[in-house]
């Protein structure tokens, strides 16, 4: 009984020292074919880990601006447009609240002597914001209360303007046109403005000016968004609910007239596509897999025909056809590991070169490796099975014809 269980063991042992064997013998052959399976699996890996590093990057950018803060977005009704500085006043007393920036935007032309600009990104702040973001200004200053009070024509300006109006210029204490009005440079801005999502789902600002000069420029009068940042230990839920019935209270309880996004809420989107990206680049990337896995139905077609005498040889002694059969079998699954396992290799390093050169967290995603490597030994085994089929079957008598 104890032989009975050993022999299909030796057998196997045997299958795959002659597999390898003859994936030595023809080394080009076998390379060209490896090389399919090679460069899909490194591409699925390679992707899923670089798109895993950028949202474990995003995740951790989320967090270190704080899960702190509520961002106010207001359509308004028919009796109220928006919110005026008393409205953002009152909200800013709520017990949970730290304090508010409003935000005003807007498209302006600026001009210094003989040169200027045009579609200039100006962002309204309060002394608040900076208050919040010391590091938004590299020098000079941000806005004071007395900017924001007395409708002050000041600016910070973005290092590209400081390039296209202030070359070879200290721009600080300079004056310089919007829209045809003279401001006066107070401060520079930092390439890191502090609101890491504003930035990515607005752009950074080349202007920065007091609010209220804003709305004045804007000819307005009401804020329609603004930031919320949470006293410490405030929890987003009860200072979501909080602002929720002040606001309901502001717009007389009509619907629609604002939404509160919270941070996680925006990672949260954020992480499902890229969820939803990385499983199509991976289905895109698979696509190799497939092509090589026709390499391997291909090369093991040729391998049968050219083996037909030692498959014929091995049957006449009395091998048989399963044993044949897991013998081809045993090939192309050998095949495709090695080119999975050369693929995972190369798909990691490619990862975290891409990860460093981003500046990304190189994260290694084991669901990523592992699907990489089942999907290869699928492979091996799917188009496998046609020619160890075929290599089974054959009849002994015509395959010894052919010595």
């Amino acid at each position: 009984m104890l032989e009975s269980i050993r022999k299909p063991f030796v057998m196997i042992k045997e299958c795959i020292l002659m597999s390898l064997s003859n994936i030595r013998g023809n080394k080009v052959r076998s390379f060209l074919t490896v090389l399919g399976i090679l460069i899909g699996v490194a591409a699925v890996i390679a992707l899923i880990t670089t798109v895993s590093g950028f949202s474990g990057s995003l995740s951790s950018s989320f967090s270190s601006m704080g899960a702190g803060t509520l961002m106010v977005s207001v359509t308004g009704s028919d009796l109220k447009s928006g919110m005026t500085t008393e409205d953002l006043a009152e909200l800013a007393q709520l017990n949970e609240v730290d304090g508010i920036t409003p935000t005003v935007s807007l498209r302006s032309r600026v001009s210094r002597g003989g040169s200027y600009e045009t579609n200039i990104s100006v962002s309204g702040k309060n002394t608040y914001y900076f208050y919040q973001n010391p590091q938004a200004v590299s020098r000079g200053r941000g806005i004071h209360p007395t900017d924001e009070d007395s409708t002050t024509y000041v600016c910070l300006i973005s290092q590209d303007i400081v390039e296209s109006l202030f070359y070879g210029v200290d721009p600080l204490g300079e004056t310089m046109y919007v829209d045809g009005i003279p401001f006066l440079v107070i401060g520079l801005l930092s390439d890191n403005d502090g609101e890491a999502v504003a930035s990515m789902m607005n752009g950074s600002p080349d202007l920065v000016i007091p609010y209220t000069t804003a709305l004045k420029m804007n000819n307005a009068n009401v804020v329609t968004g603004f930031t919320v940042y949470l006293a410490d230990g405030a929890e987003s839920g009860t200072v979501t609910a909080l602002l929720e019935e002040k606001l309901d209270a502001m717009f007389s309880y009509e619907e629609d007239c604002y939404t509160i996004t919270t941070m996680s809420s925006i990672e949260d989107t954020m992480n499902e596509m890229l969820s939803m990206v990385s499983t199509l680049l991976a289905g895109i990337a698979s696509i190799a897999l497939v092509v090589g896995g026709i390499g391997i139905m291909n090369m093991m077609l040729t391998t049968v025909t050219e083996r037909t005498t030692e498959i014929g040889l091995k049957k006449a002694l009395g091998a048989i056809p399963w044993q044949i059969q897991a013998q081809f079998l045993i090939e192309s699954f050998l095949l495709s590991m090695i080119g999975g396992i050369m693929g995972v290799a190369i798909g990691l390093t490619l990862s975290f070169i891409l990860c460093r050169v981003m500046g990304m967290s190189f994260v290694i995603s084991t669901g990523a490796i592992l699907l990489g490597v089942s999907f290869s030994a699928a492979v091996g085994i799917i188009f496998g099975w046609v020619p160890a089929r075929k290599a089974s079957r054959l009849n002994p008598i015509d395959a010894l014809r052919a010595i």
